[in-house]
């Protein structure tokens, strides 16, 4: 006879019946404490960076994010949420709004634009967040100016990393958005320094997450807001020796910020096929980034003629 295991239900399913039912009840607020420090603990994230699935993650994503913020209401200062929740938003704008947005044809150019509009706002209200933990541990930091930053980041030790990142990160997402925002850049080169000082504290932060970053800042800022190709290559040989060639990211990131601006087709082809080429499973923990940027390699292929201005297009055959 053949028996079935009955299932648990999913612990994400679970923790949201438990957060309805805690808010209703207004039950004591350290049993609220306790469920924050459950899904804001490093583990919680592996959850949805090691899946290879990328439609399950982005649909569990907006739920997950407004689990969050309803635990938020009831421990508003939570390091642990404040990181986690500010993070998945710049994750989710970056993956699931803005990524799609960008592979819209000219015909789409209203929705594209809406799409935008929004993964900015995304990426602003997790940096929001990411700024408000940053300040609870260092009062005044969000509104340091360029004298004051370097005895802030002077203070910040490595378990200060993520938030630094992840800060950086939504915010320079943003700014890419709308280079116009003169607000955001007005920002640029605090930002620059904090993106430094974790570079310093911690250079192997998620492995290569912080080389893959500066592959894009660097070759994407002009010279005079901190623009250098020579870095750019620099991270992106220290990217591949940091990863054993495990991820995507960096070809990726290469053949745009590169290859794109030079007319280098050969190289553009030949990086993107070498993200192609890399197995998303001998990394775990970046498994659902290499399916990304293996997708967006793709993509870039499949319409190279955009990019590549000697190309034949196949509208033109019409």
């Amino acid at each position: 006879m053949i028996t079935t295991e009955r299932r648990k239900p999913p612990v994400v399913l679970a923790l949201g019946v438990l957060v309805a039912v805690l808010a209703s009840c207004s039950l004591n607020r350290m049993v609220m404490k306790k469920a924050a420090d459950m899904v804001s603990s490093g583990g919680s994230a592996s959850a949805f960076t090691e899946d290879n699935d990328i439609e399950l993650v982005g649909d569990a994503l907006p739920f997950a994010i407004k689990m969050y913020e309803t635990l938020l209401a009831s421990n508003p200062e939570h390091q642990g949420l404040l990181l986690t929740t500010g993070s998945l938003f710049i994750m989710y704008a970056n993956a699931y709004v803005q990524g799609p947005a960008e592979k819209l044809g000219p015909e789409d150019y209203i929705k594209k634009e809406a799409l935008l509009k929004r993964a900015k706002q995304l990426y602003l209200r997790g940096a929001a967040l990411l700024y408000r933990a940053l300040d609870k541990k260092y009062p005044g930091f969000s509104e340091a100016g360029e004298e004051d930053m370097g005895q802030y980041l002077g203070r910040m030790k490595k378990d200060d990393v993520p938030l630094l990142y992840w800060t950086t990160a939504g915010m320079l997402s943003a700014y890419s958005l709308d280079v116009f925002d003169f607000e955001l850049g007005e920002k640029i080169y605090s930002l620059s320094a904090m993106i430094g000082r974790a570079y310093e504290i911690d250079p192997d932060f998620n492995i290569s997450a912080i080389d893959e970053f500066y592959i894009l800042f660097y070759s994407s800022l002009p010279e005079a807001l901190g623009g250098d190709r020579e870095k750019a290559l620099f991270h992106f040989n220290k990217a591949l020796e940091k990863t054993g060639g495990h991820s995507a990211g960096p070809y990726v990131a290469f053949a745009q910020a590169f290859c794109v601006p030079a007319q280098d087709y050969e190289g553009f082809r030949e990086n993107l096929e070498k993200a192609l080429a890399v197995d998303e499973n001998a990394e775990p923990s970046i498994r659902l980034m290499n399916v990304l940027a293996k997708r967006k390699a793709q993509f870039l292929l499949d319409n190279d003629y955009n990019y590549f201005s000697f190309l034949p297009s196949p509208y033109e055959e019409w």
